[in-house]
């Protein structure tokens, strides 16, 4: 099922990309549903950044602020989830 979908985009934009779709005998709405499969796809794939835990000069340990490695995972948890909302 396709539904409809309002975009707001800059006029010049939206002008570039309705040139694109024309020159390639398309519509915009494929051109536009590909650039996001496409864009979802590579960051899907892309290697997920590892997190390592702060570490204080001063003490040569973890940062301030932070008691244990529990705290260093459940900020990582915290990330991931960030990361999953932006999808």
């Amino acid at each position: 099922m396709t539904d409809r979908t309002t975009v707001r985009l800059p006029e010049e934009l939206k002008d570039r990309a309705m040139r694109v779709a024309a020159d390639e005998g398309r519509t915009l709405t494929s051109l536009i549903e590909e650039a996001l499969r496409s864009l979802i796809a590579q960051r899907r794939s892309a290697p997920a950044k590892r997190v390592m835990p702060r570490v204080s000069k001063a003490r040569g340990w973890l940062a301030p602020g932070i008691e244990d490695l529990k705290q260093v995972q459940e900020l990582e948890d915290l990330e991931y989830a960030e990361k999953l909302r932006r999808l």
